[in-house]
């Protein structure tokens, strides 16, 4: 049996974080996975700026309801989803992801979670495990699943190379230099191609 992995943000939604930033006018807060590898010192520097400036979990989701899904994506989700298994790795939370979820008609997602306080100030989060991405394709796979795998970030590399196929999306061009073995697509219509032909191909 075959299935698809792919990333949240960048891949079918617009990244939270950088909407974030332009609505709360902190353009620190637009630094994403895209910039920093390093997942860890990005969440640190995230919240030490929430801090600073004292904005707590449902401002960022009052930015997220007014949130809609890259063009082409619900398109995209459906005719994936009629022809395979779809599971969503992000490293987004849980208290980000369901208003979009639910605009993308609720595929499978493996995320994180924030930790709050009872004001609603974030005070830290919790991984759903580390070096997630990659284990969940290396469990699929212990469980005879063949895997296509497809992302934008540093942090969907290791689950692309993981994978039994897999490209990037959309990925800038330092990623693309830097990763010249992954294949890189472009827009919905490539990614569906490229999916169908690992659907097809010989087992």
């Amino acid at each position: 049996m075959r299935l698809v992995c792919l990333d949240l943000e960048g891949v079918l939604i617009p990244e939270i974080w950088i909407a974030f930033s332009e609505a709360a006018g902190i353009p620190e807060l637009r630094r994403t996975t895209r910039d920093e590898p390093d997942y860890d010192k990005l969440m640190r520097f995230r919240l030490d700026l929430l801090g600073k400036h004292r904005l707590a979990l449902p401002d960022i989701q009052g930015v997220i309801g007014t949130m809609e899904p890259l063009e082409g994506a619900v398109e995209f989700v459906r005719a994936l989803r009629e022809r395979t298994q779809l599971i969503i790795l992000s490293d987004t939370f849980e208290q980000f992801a369901k208003p979009l979820m639910a605009k993308l008609g609720y595929p499978t997602l493996f995320c994180n979670t924030l930790v709050t306080e009872p004001d609603g100030r974030i005070s830290g989060y919790r991984l759903r495990q580390q070096d997630g991405k990659r284990r969940a394709v290396a469990a699929f796979k212990s469980v005879n699943m063949e895997v296509f795998a497809a992302g934008d970030s540093f942090n969907d590399l290791a689950m692309i190379r993981e994978a039994n196929g897999g490209c990037l999306f959309r990925a800038p061009e330092a990623i693309q230099k830097a990763c010249g073995d992954i294949p890189c697509v472009f827009n919905f219509e490539e990614l569906l191609g490229r999916i169908d032909a690992f659907l097809v191909r010989p087992v």
